[in-house]
């Protein structure tokens, strides 16, 4: 490696040697300064000493002014190259010092990424300053959003290795029992009669089920689905979702009620995903409300947006549980099969669902036993 290219590998001397030229071009233009003002700053000041001057030059100034001259341009410039060389250690010194700290963090930064890259996600640069005084220059903020990279691709790796796992576990409970059946019908066990094969059906049915709820979980994450925006009427979404699980709700005994506003202005958004929002929010509801409960779905205008509500008087939730309701495969009560509690996957779908529509959702619920209210909001056609 030659000495040119070990310096442009180099950021330490990279910065050493800006330094240096910075120093030398003041250095140059310092002494050229010098030597274009020294003779009318010595005439200046010779004519300012007046008679005096006159009487050290006797009868001609101009014969004793060139070696006076020559004198004090040799003193200026002796004085100006002691000065320089002064200014040139301390200089290089300091130029080395900060060369250092500028290159310490590059390097530690270029070290913590190295080790990202090998997997290890929890890496971590130290950070110099106050960030809530906001008191980080460029390197330290630098590194703060080197560190926020870190923990969300820390946070991305957990989330895929937990995905893994709850996958596993979704899949294995059917497959078990599919297998469990089959082999109690092949060793004679199990009867074979029509009950047995429904069993087996329906455990078939609940991995086709999770099968396209995750299929469609994909899509929607990676945005991988087209949304037919028409001017939508947020009462006939509503009464459209009514009519399809009202049924359901007298079966199970539950009262289904609604309470839109009449004045509700049109929306714009895709009428098949908007009512899929409808049904996992409804259709959540009538599962954790006891027969006897209530459910209602009321719908407001506030400022330039519609918000829409889905209130039960079911089980609740508690605070703990509130902010992770929309995390995939989540459920607040774990000891809950997929039959009982669900896949975990419709909210998470629902999310994704209304930010496509550019809007928000939100759970509240006073607390386990108390209902919980789940609320989307979508902007009004302009």
């Amino acid at each position: 490696m030659t000495l040119l290219s070990f310096v442009r590998s180099r950021l330490g001397w990279k910065l050493f040697l800006s330094y240096l030229v910075v120093i030398l071009v003041g250095v140059i233009v310092l002494a050229s300064s010098v030597e274009l003002f020294i003779p009318s700053a010595f005439d200046r000041h010779m004519s300012s000493m007046g008679p005096m001057m006159e009487t050290m030059m006797g009868a001609s100034q101009g014969e004793v002014n060139p070696d006076l001259f020559a004198s004090f341009r040799t003193g200026v410039n002796e004085a100006l190259t002691l000065a320089a060389l002064a200014a040139f250690v301390v200089a290089v010194l300091v130029s080395v010092f900060v060369s250092r700290q500028v290159v310490a963090p590059v390097r530690e930064m270029m070290a913590a990424s190295q080790s990202i890259a090998e997997g290890h996600y929890s890496e971590r640069i130290r950070l110099t300053g106050n960030p809530s005084k906001g008191e980080l220059d460029e390197l330290a903020q630098l590194a703060l959003s080197f560190n926020q990279m870190a923990a969300r691709l820390e946070q991305t790796e957990t989330m895929r290795r937990q995905l893994i796992g709850d996958v596993t576990h979704e899949l294995q409970t059917p497959l078990t029992a599919i297998k469990g059946s089959m082999e109690g019908l092949i060793d004679g066990v199990l009867p074979v009669e029509d009950a047995t094969y429904q069993q087996i059906y329906r455990e078939a049915d609940r991995l086709q089920k999770l099968v396209d709820d995750l299929q469609e979980l994909s899509r929607v994450e990676a945005g991988a689905y087209e949304l037919n925006h028409h001017q939508l009427s947020v009462s006939e979404l509503v009464m459209a979702t009514v009519a399809r699980l009202g049924r359901q709700f007298e079966e199970k005994g539950v009262t289904l009620d609604t309470d839109v506003s009449t004045e509700l202005p049109f929306i714009t958004g895709d009428k098949d995903r908007l009512g899929q929002v409808l049904l996992n929010l409804v259709g959540n509801a009538l599962q954790y409300t006891p027969p006897g409960g209530r459910v209602q779905i009321s719908a407001r205008q506030q400022g330039n947006e519609v918000h829409v509500a889905v209130s039960d008087t079911g089980m609740g939730i508690s605070p703990e549980h509130l902010p992770h309701l929309f995390t995939r495969f989540y459920r607040v009560d774990r000891s809950r099969s997929r039959a009982g509690g669900g896949s975990g996957i419709g909210l998470t779908i629902t999310k994704h669902l209304v930010e496509a529509h550019s809007g928000r959702i939100r759970a509240e619920s006073p607390g386990p036993g108390k209902g919980s209210t789940f609320t989307f909001t979508l902007p009004t056609t302009k």
